[in-house]
């Protein structure tokens, strides 16, 4: 199995990768199943946090403030935005599940102390990138944009038989304007949730050059190189993103070889 691919569990950590875990500074990320009435706790310490309500309904608790029944969907598949909550370093967090509920915590060095707050599905930014096939529906939950000390985070519904993150692009260079150093994880889901998708980690060197099967709820880990993701025919792909660096601005540069599907 390759190093770059973190499996689902059963149970309710599904997935966790940390920067000891992943080898790397800044991301780390995880997800959690929560039946009705089932509570977490946790400290962000020196990291701030972007919680994301993937499925179903949460109250949460964080920096003396309470969102109460916070969560819109039951599928990360349904045409809308999912609430998030952000929380800064140095704060307890409490997340109760109102119903069955899937959140992903999203996490990124932090210095500065700023008030938690929620972040509402109409305060997102939706959009449609690509075209053809390589056309895919974004919602951009934390973005550069919004405050934060290091946290980008962004989810991504790709259709059957379509690609994504293509042509393929890296962000591994600390060389802005024409390209930022964010590491970045890939949350996958699949619809229906029996299918696969298929994600290649590469560098211009080959130094990494990795080809996975990913299903659904799997992580890949993308610490540097090109990313694209390839969705079969027949189900649909989801991926929550979580990217951070040393600045937080994402610039991306296309691979050489494939950056003429640009101009198609």
């Amino acid at each position: 199995m390759s190093p770059l691919l973190v499996k689902a569990r059963a149970g309710s950590a599904i997935v966790e990768v940390t920067p000891e875990s992943a080898g790397w500074t800044h991301v780390g990320f995880a997800a959690h199943r929560l039946a009705a009435g089932e509570q977490l706790t946790l400290e962000t310490g020196s990291r701030e946090l972007c919680l994301v309500v993937l499925t179903g309904t949460v109250t949460v608790q964080a920096g003396g403030q309470t969102w109460e029944a916070i969560g819109n969907r039951q599928s990360v598949f349904e045409d809308v935005s999912p609430y998030a909550v952000y929380v800064p370093l140095e704060t307890t967090v409490g997340i109760t599940a109102v119903s069955a509920a899937e959140v992903a915590l999203c996490s990124a060095p932090a210095t500065t102390h700023r008030p938690a707050r929620l972040i509402d599905p109409q305060s997102m930014t939706r959009s449609v990138r690509g075209k053809g096939a390589n056309t895919r529906y974004v919602c951009d939950i934390l973005p550069q944009t919004a405050e934060a000390d290091g946290l980008l985070v962004v989810e991504v519904v790709t259709p059957s038989g379509h690609s994504s993150s293509y042509p393929p692009h890296k962000h591994d260079d600390d060389n802005i304007p024409l390209e930022s150093s964010l590491e970045e994880t890939y949350y996958h889901r699949l619809n229906p949730e029996q299918g696969f998708a298929y994600q290649r980690v590469y560098t211009d060197d080959r130094s990494i050059d990795e080809a996975m099967a990913v299903e659904n709820h799997d992580v890949v880990m993308v610490p540097r190189g090109y990313h694209p993701v390839t969705v079969p025919y027949g189900y649909d792909g989801y991926y929550l993103n979580v990217m951070a660096g040393p600045k937080r601005v994402w610039h991306f540069k296309n691979d050489p070889a494939h950056d003429w599907l640009m101009t198609k």
